[in-house]
Order: C-alpha cells, then sequence, then structure tokens
C-alpha cells in the first residue's frame, strides 16, 4: 500500500494521470507519524482533487545534487534586484540647442544693455533683463543637462535624469520672478512719470539685431523640438505639452517669447516716436512681463507633472499591457503602473499571477524529463519518505528557478516592445493571498 501510494505521488508530480482510491490514501495517512500529517494532508487534497492538468506528456530534466532542503508551505512574493546599468541618453539636439541659446542671449543682453543706458528706455531695461533672465536660465538649463548625464549608484539607482527636470523648474521660477514680476514692476511704477526715450535709433537697431540673433536661436530650438518629436512617435503639438524631455521646449518657448517681446519693444518704441506720447513705452513693458509670465507657468506645470511622477503614454502603456495579457505564461494581471524617470526614459511595475502549468510546461520543452522520472521512480521504491521529500523539495526549487526564468524572458520581450523601459519590477502575485 505505501509503495503504490508513492507511485500516485510521483505520478502526479509528474502530470501522469493515474486514478488512486481515497481510501488507500487514507489508510496510508492514518498510519503516518505526527510529523507527516501536514504534508500528507497536503497530498490527500491534491490526490482527490480533479487536475485538468494531467494531460501533460513531459518531465523535466534533472536538478544539481544539492542536499534536502526545508520544503516552504508559503511563498509570499517572488523579487529580484537588478544589476545597476548606466543609462545613455541622446540629448545631442537638446545640448545644441541650449549652447545656441546661451551664447545668444549673452550677446543680445550685451546689446540691450548698451542700449538701455543710452536711452533710458523702460521698454528696452524690461529687454535688458528678459535676456539677462535667458541667459541666466540657459545656464541653468545647460547644468541640468550635464547632471541628468550621471550614472545610477547606490543612492540614486534610477540615475539622475530627473535632475534636468529639477533645473528646467528652477529656470521656469527664474523667468516668472525675475524676467515676468522684476519687469511687470517696473512698467507700472512709470506709467506716470514716464518720458520719451532719447536716441531711438539706437534702440531701434539693437532691436533688430537682437530680433535676428534670437531669431537664428528659435529655428535651432525649434528644430530640435522637432527631432524629440520625431525620436518618441509624437506630433509636435503633443510632445511639447507633454514630451519626456523638458529642455528643448523650455529654450523654443524663451527663444519664441524673446522674439514676440522684441516685436512688443519695436512696436512701443514706434509708437512713442509716433505719437509723441511716452504711455507706450511702460505699456510695452508691461506687455512683455506678462507675456514672460505665460511661458513661465507653462514651464512650472510642465515640469511639475514630470517631478510629480507621470505615467509614461498611454499607446506604451497599452502595449506591454496586450503582450502580458496575451502571454501563456500569465493567468492575470494586478496594479500595473508605470513612471517617467527621465527623458524618454520609463520604469514599469506589474503584479502577475503566474499560470503554474505553463511554466512547468515551458521548462520540461527545454530540459527534457527522463532523469527526473528516473528520480521518481527510484523514490517511490524506497520504504520512507526521506528520499522522496528531497527529491520533491530539488524538483520544487528547480521551478521557482524556472520561474525567475519566465520573469527575465517577460522583462526582456518588454523592454524590446517599448525600448524606453528601462527598469521593469515583476512580483508574483498571489490571488488567495488575504491583503495586508
Amino acid at each position: 500500500m505505501v509503495v503504490l501510494l508513492r507511485r500516485h505521488i510521483y505520478a502526479r508530480l509528474l502530470f501522469i494521470p493515474t486514478p488512486v482510491p481515497a481510501s488507500i490514501i487514507s489508510s496510508h495517512i492514518h498510519h503516518r507519524p505526527a510529523n507527516y500529517s501536514l504534508f500528507a494532508s497536503a497530498i490527500h487534497r491534491h490526490l482527490t482533487t480533479p487536475d485538468p492538468r494531467t494531460a501533460q506528456d513531459h518531465l523535466p530534466s534533472p536538478p544539481h545534487d544539492a542536499s534536502l532542503n526545508p520544503i516552504r508551505l508559503h511563498r509570499g512574493f517572488f523579487t529580484r534586484a537588478k544589476e545597476i546599468k548606466s543609462i545613455y541618453i541622446n540629448d545631442e539636439h537638446s545640448q545644441r540647442a541650449v549652447t545656441t541659446a546661451l551664447w545668444c542671449n549673452f550677446l543680445v543682453f550685451s546689446l540691450k544693455f548698451g542700449v538701455w543706458m543710452a536711452t533710458s528706455s523702460h521698454v528696452m531695461l524690461a529687454e535688458m533683463v528678459h535676456s539677462a533672465a535667458d541667459f541666466a536660465n540657459q545656464a541653468l538649463l545647460a547644468y541640468g543637462l550635464s547632471s541628468s548625464r550621471r550614472a545610477p549608484d547606490a543612492m540614486h539607482p534610477y540615475g539622475y535624469s530627473k535632475e534636468r527636470f529639477v533645473w528646467s523648474l528652477i529656470s521656469a521660477v527664474g523667468i516668472f520672478c525675475l524676467g515676468s514680476g522684476a519687469t511687470i514692476v517696473h512698467g507700472v511704477q512709470n506709467l506716470w512719470t514716464s518720458e520719451a526715450p532719447s536716441n531711438i535709433h539706437y534702440a531701434a537697431l539693437v532691436i533688430g539685431g537682437s530680433f535676428a540673433i534670437e531669431g537664428a536661436s528659435l529655428v535651432v530650438a525649434i528644430d530640435a523640438v522637432r527631432k524629440g518629436a520625431a525620436a518618441e512617435g509624437m506630433k509636435l503639438r503633443d510632445y511639447i505639452w507633454r514630451g519626456h524631455d523638458p529642455t528643448a521646449v523650455a529654450v523654443m518657448t524663451e527663444d519664441g517669447a524673446a522674439v514676440t517681446g522684441l516685436l512688443v519693444a519695436a512696436a512701443s518704441l514706434v509708437a512713442v516716436n509716433k505719437t509723441g506720447n511716452a504711455i507706450y513705452d511702460p505699456i510695452g513693458s508691461i506687455i512683455v512681463g506678462n507675456l514672460l509670465g505665460m511661458v513661465a507657468i507653462f514651464l512650472i506645470q510642465r515640469n511639475r507633472h514630470a517631478l510629480i511622477g507621470r505615467a509614461m503614454d498611454d499607446h506604451d502603456m497599452e502595449k506591454v499591457l496586450t503582450f502580458l495579457k496575451n502571454d501563456p505564461v500569465v493567468d492575470s494581471l494586478y496594479d500595473c503602473k508605470s513612471e517617467v524617470i527621465g527623458p524618454g526614459f520609463f520604469r514599469f511595475k506589474a503584479e502577475i499571477d503566474f499560470n503554474g502549468v505553463v511554466v512547468v510546461q515551458n521548462y520540461i520543452k527545454r530540459t527534457g524529463r527522463e532523469e527526473w522520472a528516473k528520480q521518481f521512480r527510484e523514490a517511490a521504491k524506497q520504504d520512507d519518505d526521506a528520499m522522496l521529500l528531497k527529491v520533491m523539495s530539488n524538483y520544487g526549487e528547480e521551478i521557482v528557478t524556472a520561474l525567475g526564468s519566465e520573469v527575465d524572458r517577460l522583462e526582456k520581450e518588454i523592454q524590446e516592445i517599448v525600448p524606453g523601459i528601462r527598469h521593469v519590477d515583476i512580483e508574483a502575485h498571489n490571488p488567495i493571498a488575504p491583503t495586508p
């Protein structure tokens, strides 16, 4: 009777359909020592419950000859540490846009400063402050680009890619406070005390030169934004609002505001020259300040969402979820999340209820069945359960390793579907476990 039971255990573990009378199982369980009661009860439930998986006809390959390991009756989760990898960021277009804007703004600031000293124009002062703020902001963006390229370390395992969001946000705050706030305040203070600027022809020449310089920088920035949108497969308008690299967009919007501000300054000086009314000068200053304020608010909101932790685009998420749902090894998906961790880089996390039958089938197809069959047959012939427990324990360890291989495969294929996903965190979910 004991030998018969062992043979049925061996057959059940290897998915071979062999019916066994429940009376034999009960009789055997009754005569086992007390320390086997839990194990035997589990076998009783396993053998007396119909199992659709008994139709398989493959067996696993032999495990390594390890000593008997304790049987774990419950495994709460399955997670493994990943090797820290360096992250390559292709941001040449952003770097070119920032460098161009940096030197252009320095040149324009120098010209506007000279004209303001010569004319004392309020609108030229506003434009000079605007160019000074732009120059400082481009310097911040350049520093953010440089620092965001640092490799991941123990303190920051996901890298420093988000640092460019931080410096872009600081740049936007600088535009709002220094560029917009100071310009509007200065314009309001001079509404009732303004005087017509002298040497207005100098201002016209500098505005024309600044317009050409800022326009060239704007063209470079627009080209950088277009390349970024093409790299992420997004329309230009969508990329401006929710693209993953804020640097080129920041340069483009700042240069766009600068060109528009120059047009406003030119219109103000023309109005003063034609009408003789100096009030158009501070009015132009206030308009430029409001324009800078709108740009700053847009950039603040954009970088705020990136720093809070925005999910990756819906179409990318849908591709990953569709792949997982259609994979045979996946029964169900739980708590799937994504997060932008840098320009075009994402982290994906999911809890998966794995199909144990398919996991074992894939393992068997890779490794074969002969040696495992031999070990289970020999264990079933023994008079005690020690050998059987050892073989079962080793078999279980191999299946856990097989589950790890399936997780590695899923992670690799997810990263091939969406190359921007640099970190994949997959956990094994127990659908019948109580919620903590």
